[in-house]
């Protein structure tokens, strides 16, 4: 059996409903994540909310929990910490996103069905930082030598003045 964060939701009926729901997701499970932020691993906890508004289903989403990357500057373990609250308005083709009032985001439910690892996703994509770095020189491994430490090795550091004989 599937766990419920991936099951299709009917928006509408939710909405109708006023359907409140609670989650817990492993974001090492969520696969639209997998292909853009390989090897993010931790977890979300949070809330949605549906209801109706102005003839839309809508949802107010609220999570927060934490990731942890891998640095790309020391390779090291990163701590991303995650909050999010948003509120979505359900639409089934892009053309109704048009109508969609500004103050809030329109996402795409095709055929009136979303599953809320799908709506957790978009939003991480949105939160996760897409280079991951340790925000201060002296969390990250890649720091600065100390005094003393070895000179990187650099091989081409000569080759302009190769070049030019």
């Amino acid at each position: 059996m599937s766990p419920p964060w991936l099951r299709p939701l009917e928006v509408d009926r939710l909405a109708d409903g006023g359907a409140d729901l609670d989650f817990a997701v492993p974001l090492a499970e969520l696969q639209g994540l997998r292909p853009e932020r390989p090897g993010v691993a931790g977890e979300v906890k949070g809330h949605v909310h549906f209801a109706r508004e102005r003839g839309f289903p809508v949802a107010q989403l609220t999570f927060e929990g934490s990731a942890q990357m891998e640095c790309q500057r020391c390779l090291k373990a990163l701590n991303v910490p995650l909050r999010t609250e948003v509120r979505v308005a359900f639409v089934d083709s892009e053309a109704k996103s048009a109508q969609v009032p500004e103050d809030l985001e329109p996402v795409l439910a095709a055929g009136g069905r979303i599953s809320l690892a799908e709506l957790i996703t978009e939003e991480l994509l949105l939160s996760l930082p897409i280079v991951p770095l340790h925000e201060g020189a002296g969390d990250c491994g890649a720091a600065a030598a100390a005094p003393g430490a070895p000179e990187m090795h650099r091989p081409f550091a000569q080759l302009a003045d190769l070049l030019k004989k």
